[in-house]
């Protein structure tokens, strides 16, 4: 049955069919995690869609990371010491089966633009739930202002990543990216395992003398991590494009996609600190969890305006959740704030859930494919083996995404 409200016009379709995916990196580890999905990929079965394999994965990330979630709700509580053993491994799982989904593209011979597109939106969704997981297992919750920092920022990362490819036309993979992340979060969660399992207080211990905690540590490394990456990030975001006249590839404005981004921001700032019944620092969990969603629907709204070669609107239904809240808090907090957030989730899981489910079914039909099943057996089969050598050591998601696009 077709969508009688368009997501996706005619062009922007056939913009997204002609799309070809870009990427450079510079990954260390990368290269020899290759070996071991290399290996994992040949043990999948030949009828299994890779879109499969991407959501599987994520529903085991966010699966794993609300267990935590319900042990910490104000992430400043001791969570059972296999909450977080089973994140680690949650999270292990949804990066292997992300990394091997492009090479059952290649392998299945089942590649196309949707592919790209699907992955993104999922990793979207990984990072929000990541992040808050990783603050639940540091107790993160005890400094609020850094826990909201933290989850905002990587939200942010992830969103400007995009940025710049919508300008420059090329995802750039630095040194120290998502796989190395990935698998920082992995040792933060088995460490936190390891103390709430011998009843220790591991993030309460003091280093550099008495001056620092190893929390303080984790929040001021990961500070300097995100600092670093907007840093070489930022530039080429607002740099000449390689469109027209130094604009973006659909030909707007290098600047047009940081009004979205600041509509998250500030007033997810605004409404923490200016509440009077305290929102955020009463529910920080389901406030964090709001803002990550919306920018989740913003930067899958990125990576389609770059796929498809098309201006990025202002304007997000989304976006209404956190206008409702500062709008009751200028009239003095007529409805009950708590209310009022809950609310405001529920109108923002279900925006996301419409757009993405509509942005998919619409490709799939302009595409004749299916979201979850792939023709058996394929016409041709390429060895994945073979198929990374001939590319090259890059990055998973460049690898997947190139076969996919």
């Amino acid at each position: 049955m077709i969508n009688p409200v368009r997501i996706l016009s005619d062009v922007q379709l056939k913009k997204l069919k002609e799309h070809k995916y870009s990427s450079s990196c510079q990954s260390l580890l990368d290269p020899a995690m290759q070996i071991f999905w290399n290996w994992i990929v040949e043990f999948v079965p030949l009828w299994v869609a890779p879109n499969l394999i991407t959501i599987v994965g994520l529903f085991v990330n966010i699966f794993t990371s609300l267990i935590l979630i319900a042990y910490c709700p104000t992430a400043t509580e001791d969570a059972p010491w296999w909450t977080t053993s089973l994140c680690a491994v949650g999270l292990f799982v949804y990066q292997t089966l992300d990394a091997i989904d492009g090479k059952q593209a290649r392998r299945t011979s089942s590649s196309n633009p949707l592919g790209e597109l699907f992955d993104h939106g999922c990793d979207s969704l990984s990072t929000v739930f990541v992040s808050l997981a990783s603050c639940c297992a540091v107790q993160l919750g005890r400094y609020p202002g850094w826990m909201l920092f933290q989850c905002l920022c990587a939200s942010t990362l992830f969103y400007c990543a995009h940025w710049q490819t919508y300008v420059s036309g090329t995802l750039q993979f630095g040194k120290i990216d998502v796989t190395e992340g990935q698998l920082v979060v992995v040792c933060v969660m088995l460490l936190s395992s390891f103390s709430s399992f011998f009843n220790l207080d591991i993030w309460a211990t003091s280093v550099f003398g008495s001056f620092l905690t190893l929390r303080d540590a984790y929040v001021a490394t990961g500070v300097g991590i995100a600092l670093f990456h907007l840093s070489g990030t930022l530039p080429i975001c607002t740099s000449p494009g390689a469109g027209k006249n130094g604009s973006t590839l659909a030909g707007t404005s290098v600047l047009s996609p940081a009004s979205p981004l600041l509509f998250v921001i500030l007033p997810a700032w605004v409404i923490a600190y200016r509440s009077d019944e305290a929102v955020y620092h009463d529910q920080p969990i389901l406030y964090t969890l709001m803002f990550g969603l919306i920018a989740a629907k913003i930067t899958n709204r990125l990576v389609v305006a770059h796929m498809c070669k098309s201006e990025i609107h202002h304007r997000d239904p989304a976006l209404l959740a956190p206008m409702m809240l500062m709008i009751n808090q200028y009239f003095s907090t007529v409805v009950p704030e708590k209310w009022l957030l809950s609310l405001a989730m529920v109108w923002v899981v279900v925006d996301l859930l419409r757009y993405c489910g509509g942005v998919c079914l619409e490709i799939c039909e302009y595409l004749n494919i299916f979201l979850f099943k792939i023709p058996y057996p394929p016409p041709t089969i390429t060895n994945s083996s073979n198929g990374e050598t001939s590319q090259g050591a890059t990055s998973t998601r460049q690898r997947k995404k190139i076969s996919r696009s």
